[in-house]
């Protein structure tokens, strides 16, 4: 009877483990808000999604100076889906009532535009360096984007699953 070398059963395993680390590690298992450079696939930042799949941003509005917040949800098909506007004042780039099937609302000096349905695979976003202040709310916290990506950044926003690989490469907002 042959005895077995050990040195062989590494030679073996060690590419099976090898393997089995690079699958673990590459493989996208956690769903996302992700904020990547520009449309490189580079995340720069993320939010892991739990139950909740709302979130909204808040910002600044370079002309009136009020906050503008638009709220968003994910879908089944995992887009993104804005279904309500807030703003205080009727100026440059703000819309003066609803579209079809969208409801204008004025409630304490605020003006809204609910029941909207507007789906995007993906959006973007430059980071304000002055006044904008992006800031994204999820699970009634406030986070401003400039604490994780540099003011004047480009950010493609979508919703993705991420590698634990891209999980250490990006800054994770809610920690």
């Amino acid at each position: 009877m042959k005895e077995r070398k050990p040195g062989r059963q590494i030679l073996i395993l060690l590419p099976l483990i090898l393997i089995s680390i690079a699958i673990i590690f590459f493989i996208p298992i956690k769903q996302a808000l992700v904020f990547e450079y520009q449309n490189t696939g580079k995340v720069l930042a993320y939010i892991p999604f739990s139950k909740e799949k709302n979130f909204k941003i808040k910002y600044t509005h370079s002309i009136h100076l009020s906050d503008v917040v638009e709220s968003y949800t994910v879908t089944e098909e995992k887009k993104i889906k804005q279904y309500e506007l807030m703003y205080e004042d009727f100026a440059i780039g703000m819309p003066e009532n609803a579209t079809d099937g969208e409801i204008f609302e004025q409630k304490d000096g605020k003006y809204y535009i609910k029941n909207m349905n507007r789906t995007f695979p993906l959006f973007d976003l430059r980071i304000g360096k002055v006044r904008a202040n992006h800031r994204v709310l999820y699970k009634n916290r406030e986070y401003p984007l400039a604490n994780y990506i540099e003011a004047g950044t480009w950010v493609r926003i979508k919703i993705e699953k991420i590698s634990l690989f891209q999980q250490l490469k990006g800054v994770n907002i809610l920690e």
